[in-house]
């Protein structure tokens, strides 16, 4: 961990900010958050008619679907000077503008939709359209940058047609399924294909993995936020990237779980922002190499390379070196089958962890802890407590510790777990210290941070 920070001042003073781990659907962007009353949403196990059909006839799903798949559009207020003046003093004429549009789905009858936040991401306003090309202006009610899923709503006059959510962890790969949108503002166009891949990280980068649905139906530009579906009519996923160099579609694409999703939704709802229970350890994914440098027997499951103290894998008995295999009822191969399983679980939840020990099985619940985070704007990092175990190994006795850079420059660096000992020369012993700090400051001036280095020596760096 020590070896980090000298390439975390390289790579910092050698980077520029720029966002974006992967190519996004759009380039769409929203206003501030809103509390709302409760919502039922349409349980998992769905009791409308089922679709039995063997000779994968999508009529009936697509009509299910169509009427609940919205377009989106994010606008945005921009100024225009006029005269010279105006150009120097940032005055000039308002002018509104359609800076892009993508997806949304409708979950429930009262009008809440969920897309992606990327969507509608920068927006002064958001319409909505819908199938019978009623529009609507939506309000943001809540954002997940880092699932990048966004929850807006509209009030409409009577109850509209919506999606119930199905049980994203029951998909199977080569499942049918349909992709819903509005790609290239070609509305309510629906494809089909199958389940490529599950449990897909799809940038090894960004210290963010994630876990993708991956699908061959064909999705484009103006997908993004569009609804994946089975061959009921049952939301399984939110079309969110793909991968491309001519940033069209190319023979696949990603889509967030259902179960994730609306989890997030939830939380949105009922806390007002997403609560993340993590096991409490340094996951680390094993393939052919690791197992023959490390002597082990498997090249599946998740190695733990670390247990944080106080938390549920440290009070279960998980320690360095073991290898989870399974979570509940869900086989454990890599980290995005681990991050996938436990996005749809919440702080306090227990599950049951099954791993191994000097070649022994064992089973043990672990009650989940909640994740703290806090992004640093200059230069761009993402930051949680530390452990008593990552501040003795740095030979300091305060700090929080990296997550994640969250810009592109910096995500080809493995830079989770330096540790930031100081902001403007405070010290800091919690991610609210760090809050408190930055909230104080203008955002154009400097920020200095202190990073830890080898034996408990600090490097400062200054960012303008």
């Amino acid at each position: 961990m020590k070896k980090f920070a000298s390439l975390l001042i390289v790579a910092i003073l050698g980077g520029t900010i720029t966002l974006g781990a992967y190519k996004y659907l759009e380039d769409e962007p929203i206003l501030p958050t809103t509390t709302t009353s409760s919502t039922n949403f349409n349980p998992v196990n769905y009791k409308g008619t089922p679709i039995t059909s063997t000779n994968a006839d999508f009529t009936e799903a697509a009509d299910r679907t169509v009427h609940a798949v919205v377009h989106v559009k994010n606008v945005q207020i921009s100024r225009k000077p006029r005269t010279m003046q105006d150009f120097f003093n940032g005055g000039g004429e308002l002018r509104k503008g359609l800076v892009g549009a993508g997806s949304g789905v409708i979950i429930s009858a009262d009008g809440y939709i969920v897309t992606n936040n990327h969507v509608i991401d920068g927006a002064a306003e958001l319409e909505v359209s819908l199938n019978d090309n009623r529009t609507y202006k939506a309000e943001v009610i809540g954002t997940d940058p880092k699932a990048d899923i966004a929850l807006i709503k509209i009030d409409a006059d009577d109850d509209l047609p919506y999606l119930p959510f199905g049980n994203s962890d029951n998909v199977r790969l080569g499942e049918w399924v349909l992709a819903v949108g509005n790609p290239f503002n070609l509305t309510s166009t629906v494809t089909a294909g199958i389940i490529s891949a599950k449990a897909r990280d799809i940038n090894e980068y960004d210290s963010n993995p994630q876990s993708f649905i991956q699908t061959d139906a064909a999705i484009n530009p103006g997908n993004s936020g569009g609804a994946l579906v089975n061959i009921n009519g049952e939301l399984i996923g939110i079309n969110t990237a793909i991968t491309s160099q001519t940033g069209s579609y190319v023979g696949y694409a990603f889509a967030v779980p259902s179960n994730n999703a609306r989890k997030i939704v939830e939380d949105i709802l009922e806390y007002g922002d997403v609560q993340r229970g993590i096991l409490g350890i340094i996951p680390i994914d094993i393939n052919a190499n690791f197992a023959n440098q490390y002597d082990l027997e498997t090249s599946e499951g998740v190695y733990v390379g670390s247990v944080d103290s106080n938390t549920g894998a440290a009070k279960a008995g998980l320690q360095e070196g073991d290898i989870i295999v399974k979570i509940d009822n869900t086989k454990i191969s890599k980290i995005s089958d681990l991050t996938g399983y436990l996005g749809a679980q919440r702080p306090g939840d227990v599950v049951e962890v099954s791993y191994t020990r000097d070649g022994k099985l064992y089973t043990t619940p672990v009650k989940l802890t909640k994740y703290v985070t806090y992004v640093i704007e200059k230069p761009g990092i993402e930051i949680s407590e530390a452990s008593k175990e990552a501040l003795k190994e740095m030979g300091v006795k305060n700090g929080v510790v990296i997550t994640k850079a969250v810009n592109e420059q910096l995500q080809r660096y493995n830079l989770s777990g330096i540790v930031i000992t100081a902001i403007d020369d405070q010290k800091v012993n919690s991610v609210e210290d760090v809050k408190r700090i930055i909230s104080e400051k203008d955002s154009r001036e400097p920020i200095s941070i202190n990073f830890a280095s080898q034996n408990g020596e600090s490097k400062q760096i200054i960012f303008n």
